[in-house]
């Protein structure tokens, strides 16, 4: 299993814009559409990957419960569909439902997205605040497959709760740690 790192945006980043599929919905959603009121959580996934298929059931949890609080999430998937047929968009529609997602995952299928987060693996996780500028990106948590640790969601959970009451965020962030996108040729 390869284990790519997350490239670590700058913080202070402003969100790229972004319409792309939503695979859910079957209709086209902007950053605009997606975002919360108090912040946005882009998860960067696909359908095959252990590492988030490792994470699946905690990142549905923390959808469900932070939205509530003003916290919108999305996912995209970015990989090469050809050679990951898996991925495909109508796969997605149902990995969607199996896992329970309650919020639009989308599918960049030109991959300039991608490309505009820097996103390099899968799950690479994204959180800004109200304004769209990077507050932390990185890791969910320190559970990866076969490490006996938790998936409890402790470093995003951590950032969203700082976000929330207005307390600045660590700027010591730990990057993800996943499949590579599968990028085109």
């Amino acid at each position: 299993m390869a284990r790519t790192l997350s490239n670590m945006l700058p913080l202070g980043t402003v969100a790229p814009n972004f319409s792309l599929l939503d695979t859910v919905s079957d209709d086209i959603k902007s950053l605009d559409e997606v975002k919360g009121i108090k912040g946005t959580v882009i998860m960067f996934i696909c359908n095959h990957c252990p590492f988030v298929k490792h994470v699946n059931e905690q990142i549905a949890y923390l959808a469900m419960e932070y939205k509530a609080k003003g916290i919108g999430f999305v996912a995209i998937s970015s990989n090469d569909v050809l050679n990951y047929p898996q991925d495909a968009p109508h796969l997605m529609k149902e990995n969607a439902a199996q896992e329970k997602y309650t919020f639009p995952y989308l599918y960049d299928a030109t991959q300039d997205v991608a490309k505009a987060y820097d996103a390099a693996c899968t799950p690479d996780f994204y959180l800004f605040d109200a304004e769209l500028k990077l507050v932390y990106r990185g890791q969910l948590d320190d559970s990866r497959p076969g490490n006996g640790l938790p998936v409890n969601g402790a470093d995003l959970r951590e950032a969203m709760d700082c976000l929330l009451v207005g307390k600045s965020i660590s700027q010591e962030q730990k990057p993800s740690i996943g499949c590579n996108i599968k990028w085109s040729n």
